[in-house]
């Protein structure tokens, strides 16, 4: 029988910045948020005290109620990965890293099978070690599921750890469906939304047990391929192994740069950040040598007044040319995107990337003009890569209306120091 632990660092960065601060989560109360951004901003985290008074996580900071007064750490992800980067070499510890999945910079899944009798332990038992460990090292308080599957593992750890004193939960296929077959919200359960949870109401399925009671012909009509999943999901059944997360490959390899922007832009403000964007964008195919011939961006107008722009195009050459990909993108875009309204969404994404495969060349067509500039931008890349994403920029990027130099400070689009 497999087992595996699915382990996660209670409100983590809320926890840290605790630590860093010399006090204890459980009786302070304090949020991770950018005051910066105002009373509107994204809780990153908070700590388990406030959450007992029944604030909700990633809650916006005028939500706290007023009697509440906490403290306001600036989220600090590089301090965060630093701690997170410590965590991980405890579980090295005790499990390989091909038995490891990191899942979030706060969750992994451990395949603890073939560990027990190496260490003469039960599952909870190994769990309890490695959870002390991370505590006596860092003071940072874990949580975890154990499961026979990878899915057990991580309903044992939202669901059913949070109602033990151990911090641990413990679920096998039985105990699955003797637990949390009649559960509610199924928001509850690993990969399914509101979305999702409102499509089976409308089926009239409440439960895990009215999904794997249904008839399947429906859930594959209004689902299609991903019907398999909830059902599996519903008995409790996952094939899927860490193993097989480490062998995968994709069949159609992409890239994707998006941004939210703090205001309403115009479409000619917005055109500056698009750019930067896809110079960003077409430095990370440079820095792997890696080429594109199908192209694309998304524009989010603010307050969706309108349906939102998405290009798809696909050009008859690969390239990681900035010059090229940039002129595409952008004559699309003066085409395509309205003057009328403001924009506050933007996205680019290439596609079908890969090595650059020969081409058959001709005497009208010998891509010395592509080889010149990707010389010029490996030089950039290397520049970046030895003194900081700042140390040289395009001149747009010192514009007003630019993101890029503010965004390269930022880990994960929060402040990394």
């Amino acid at each position: 029988m497999k087992w595996y632990l699915c382990i996660d660092l209670k409100t983590f960065y809320a926890s840290v910045e605790c630590v860093e601060r010399g006090l204890d989560p459980f009786k302070t109360d304090l949020i991770v948020a950018d005051p910066s951004r105002g009373k509107g901003s994204i809780c990153l985290a908070i700590t388990p005290k406030m959450k007992k008074r029944g604030i909700k996580n990633r809650c916006r900071v005028f939500e706290i109620p007023k009697n509440i007064h906490p403290i306001v750490a600036k989220p600090r992800m590089i301090k965060y990965m630093q701690y997170s980067t410590k965590i991980y070499s405890i579980y090295l510890k005790y499990i390989d890293k091909q038995d490891i999945h990191v899942y979030s910079i706060d969750e992994a899944f451990l395949d603890v099978t073939s560990y027990l009798k190496m260490y003469n332990k039960n599952p909870k038992e190994l769990a309890i070690m490695i959870m002390d460990d991370i505590y006596k090292t860092t003071h940072i308080t874990a949580t975890c599921g154990i499961g026979t599957n990878m899915y057990l593992a991580k309903i044992a750890l939202d669901i059913i750890s949070k109602h033990t004193k151990s911090n641990i939960g413990i679920l096998n296929e039985k105990l699955y469906k003797e637990k949390l077959s009649h559960h509610t919200p199924l928001t509850d359960f690993w990969g399914i939304g509101r979305g999702i949870e409102n499509r089976l109401h409308k089926l009239h399925l409440k439960d895990m047990y009215d999904i794997s009671n249904a008839n399947e012909n429906i859930l594959y009509k209004e689902f299609g391929i991903n019907a398999k999943l909830l059902i599996d999901h519903s008995k409790g059944i996952e094939p899927c192994t860490i193993k097989m997360i480490k062998d995968y490959k994709p069949k159609n390899n992409s890239m994707s740069n998006t941004q939210i922007l703090f205001s309403d832009y115009t479409k000619q403000s917005a055109k500056v950040v698009l750019t930067e964007m896809i110079h960003t964008i077409v430095l990370r195919l440079v820095r792997n040598n890696l080429y594109t011939d199908v192209l694309g961006f998304y524009v989010g107008y603010s307050k969706d007044v309108i349906p939102g722009v998405l290009l798809h195009k696909k050009i008859d050459h690969q390239t990681n040319s900035f010059n090229l990909i940039s002129n595409i993108l952008l004559e699309e875009y003066d085409y395509r995107i309205s003057e009328e309204y403001k924009i506050r969404k933007l996205g680019v994404f290439l596609n079908n990337i890969k090595e650059k495969e020969v081409v058959q060349l001709d005497i009208f067509n010998t891509n010395e003009k592509e080889d010149i500039e990707f010389n010029l931008e490996k030089t950039l890349v290397n520049i970046q890569d030895k003194y900081g994403k700042n140390s040289i920029l395009n001149a747009i990027s010192y514009t007003k209306d630019a993101t890029q130099l503010e965004r390269n400070k930022l880990i994960g689009g929060h402040n990394a120091m």
